[in-house]
């Protein structure tokens, strides 16, 4: 990625919840006043999930606080939104979600060359044992770098 990435938004419990197989950069299609409500950071991806309808992406449940100056040009926070991508992107993305069971989670919103884009990954949920597992392990992890540390 390039110096001049924004990062605006994380979803911080996507790694805790999924296996991430690939990731995507995506365009979004947004009003004006969602824009600048973004620009100042009010943002929330943690419950979204992004899937294929009709041969288009779109993305639900990302809430965009309104505008405080937008008055009657702000629209619902929690709209459907359209995700900016080439056909054969979709084909590859319909060929992961029907046939494999993976699922689309966006892992940040950032604003890069003025524009807002989203990271969107091709995601395998984990059970619970999995993510038990990657506790114990990022815990050993830690034990063993504290060791270390102290020895030092």
């Amino acid at each position: 990625m390039a110096d001049d990435v924004k990062v605006i938004a994380r979803n911080k419990k996507a790694h805790h919840d999924y296996f991430i197989e690939e990731t995507l950069e995506t365009g979004i299609e947004l009003v004006g006043t969602e824009v600048k409500s973004i620009r100042s950071g009010k943002v929330n991806i943690k419950d979204s999930f992004a899937k294929v309808d009709k041969g288009e992406l779109y993305l639900y449940n990302m809430h965009i606080s309104p505008y405080e100056k937008g008055n009657i040009y702000n629209r619902d926070p929690l709209r459907t939104r359209k995700l900016l991508v080439h056909k054969r992107e979709i084909r590859k993305l319909i060929g992961y979600t029907q046939q494999k069971g993976l699922t689309l989670v966006p892992l940040r919103v950032y604003i890069t060359r003025g524009l807002v884009k989203i990271e969107l990954a091709v995601a395998r949920g984990k059970k619970s044992y999995d993510k038990r597992d990657d506790l114990a392990k990022k815990d050993a992890q830690r034990r063993i770098e504290r060791a270390i540390k102290e020895k030092y």
